[in-house]
């Protein structure tokens, strides 16, 4: 059983609260390439789920990619959804870990009381051969989410320049090839490489080979084996904040706080005043 103070939650315990209709679930699938992932939700998902759309829950319009919202407007999307701040929330997505995590820390930045993550997603789920539904989702009653804001982790453009040479660490979530600008963005415009001194810790090194996190020793040893100092503050990026919620869950897991630069490198590499190394 999955210890219930911690962001994760295993198949097992989902399972038991689903059985007895404790909690909200939300399938919070996203894809980088595009994909539709409603799509793919009225093919197959949990019984119960709620579908959220990332881009629908972000700032409508910032010229950044899902960038975070008014409060106003996350709390008007999730109190359509049925979601109320003191709800007990689950978040899974399609790929295992990928975009539940961006939910999971947008949820409690706005207040959300009781959310976690289904450690292993779908995937994991399919693979245990618990049931999955198809069809469209349904229209659940409005709530209302009184929504309260928490700016305290999330970093801005100038907080990161102002880190940059101080004993603030950069920690970026994307594949090492991006990271090193040998594999150009999937943006326009935006140019390759990396922040400065930045640490590189794609996230699929916190994952077993299952999709589940890794946890404990093991975990801290992913992030110290990029020469993280855990006794520093750490800044988390990735190519436009999602992927870097992954770290930010993984630090948490480890009992360490830490800020999201939610402008990530869709901002920073589309710049001219921001400096580059490849």
């Amino acid at each position: 059983m999955t210890n219930p103070a911690s962001p994760m939650i295993s198949t097992e315990e989902l399972a038991a609260l689903l059985d007895r209709g404790a909690l909200k679930l939300v399938d919070g699938s996203w894809w980088l390439d595009g994909r539709d992932a409603y799509a793919d939700y009225k093919v197959e998902h949990i019984d119960g789920a709620i579908f959220l759309d990332l881009e629908q829950i972000s700032a409508p319009d910032s010229p950044l990619p899902h960038t975070l919202p008014s409060p106003d407007h996350f709390a008007t999307v999730v109190g359509k959804a049925g979601i109320s701040r003191n709800d007990t929330i689950v978040v899974y997505d399609a790929q295992g870990l990928f975009s539940a995590a961006r939910f999971w820390w947008m949820f409690k930045l706005y207040g959300a009381n009781h959310v976690r993550i289904l450690d292993g997603g779908l995937p994991k789920w399919k693979a245990e051969g618990r049931p999955t539904v198809s069809g469209p989702a349904g229209t659940p009653d409005a709530v209302i989410f009184d929504a309260v804001f928490n700016e305290d982790p999330v970093s801005s453009l100038d907080d990161v320049k102002t880190a940059l040479g101080s004993t603030t660490q950069i920690l970026d979530a994307r594949g090492s090839a991006r990271f090193n600008g040998s594999m150009p963005e999937p943006r326009a415009g935006v140019r390759s490489g990396h922040m400065p001194g930045a640490f590189n810790l794609p996230f699929g090194q916190l994952l077993n080979p299952d999709g589940t996190i890794k946890n404990g020793p093991e975990l801290e040893a992913a992030f110290r084996s990029v020469g993280l100092d855990m006794n520093r503050p750490v800044i988390t990026t990735c190519g436009s904040g999602v992927t870097a919620a992954i770290l930010t869950l993984g630090l948490t897991l480890l009992g360490k706080s830490s800020r999201l630069y939610d402008g990530s490198w869709s901002e920073w590499g589309s710049r001219t005043d921001t400096p580059i190394q490849p």
